[in-house]
């Protein structure tokens, strides 16, 4: 009785999520900033494209393809959703985004995160979810194993899903980690009146 009630694989295939969570922080904490070219695919299917920069603690611009009056950027405090086409911007705290756990490297994530199974051993997902303020949103990082990459592991994109379960799905290329970054990158045009933030 005692044997079959613990059979032995299974002391030894339960650390695997934690292990790849400690591999996710691990990871995270490594890279101080990122560049990559991203895709952003929408609940209605449009995609768009532009190029994401990332400086931590705190900032991050996604600078869409030509022609598309649209920026988020976070520049330490705040993160903006500005549309020039009609002079509004949006404004939420940095740690109401579910994208604070790509901007804050102080952040345990264990405490918000679990794995997803991925069906491949090459990929890790993880999904970070506040349980105690779900309208923040969540968010799932989908990592390749990469022994080049910060931690062992590149970021290949992510999916988010607001309050209002609205699904946006980020895919990265051409990934570059702890490059130089100037801070002047996360300043920005306010359209609602002249001169930069």
């Amino acid at each position: 009785m005692l044997i079959s009630a613990a059979p032995a694989p299974a002391p030894i295939a339960a650390p695997a999520p934690v292990d790849q969570l400690a591999q996710v922080q691990q990871h995270l904490e490594a890279v101080s900033s990122m560049t990559a070219s991203f895709a952003q695919t929408d609940r209605n299917g449009r995609t768009l494209t532009g190029t994401m920069t990332l400086k931590r603690p705190g900032k991050i611009r996604f600078q869409y393809q030509k022609g598309v009056p649209q920026l988020i950027v976070a520049d330490g405090r705040s993160l903006y959703f500005i549309d020039y086409q009609v002079r509004q911007v949006e404004r939420w705290p940095i740690g109401n985004s579910p994208l604070a756990v790509l901007l804050n490297p102080k952040k345990d994530i264990a405490k918000f995160a679990k794995v997803i199974p991925t069906g491949s051993d090459q990929l890790v997902s993880v999904e970070v979810h506040d349980t105690d303020h779900p309208e923040y949103g969540r968010i799932t990082l989908i990592f390749q194993k990469n022994a080049t990459a910060p931690g062992g592991l590149m970021l290949q994109g992510w999916v988010a899903l607001d309050s209002q379960n609205n699904r946006t799905t980020i895919r990265l290329s051409d990934q570059a980690f702890n490059t130089n970054v100037s801070d002047g990158t996360f300043r920005w045009n306010d359209p609602r009146r002249q001169g930069p933030r």
